[in-house]
């Protein structure tokens, strides 16, 4: 099986980046835009966030599909995009426990 043939891998790794790259531009960009006057984190980390988020958003979607998810749990895997730590939780309580195919029993 190719790595990213698997849609929990592709959803626990797009997880990682995103809530590393949420935290790194919460405590380090703003901290030092704000305070420091170096808006150059911010202006570099900022669109890779963003470009992270909108991949976990659609990576969520497609293993809502994939596994037939419950509303409940694709809110709550979408509401920890947009808390610091979210996406690490969702890991945790949700994506680690997943099947390595929709299709296995």
């Amino acid at each position: 099986m190719h790595f990213f043939n698997s849609p929990k891998i592709r959803l626990r790794t797009v997880g990682l980046a995103e809530g590393i790259s949420f935290l790194v531009l919460l405590f380090v960009g703003v901290p030092l835009k704000r305070m420091g006057g170096h808006p150059e984190v911010v202006e570099i980390v900022g669109p890779i966030h963003g470009l992270l988020f909108i991949l976990y958003l659609l990576t969520v979607i497609q293993a809502k599909t994939e596994y037939s998810w419950p509303l409940g749990k694709t809110l709550l895997a979408l509401l920890a995009s947009v808390l610091p730590g979210g996406t690490f939780y969702a890991d945790h309580k949700v994506f680690r426990h997943l099947r390595d195919s929709p299709e296995q029993a």
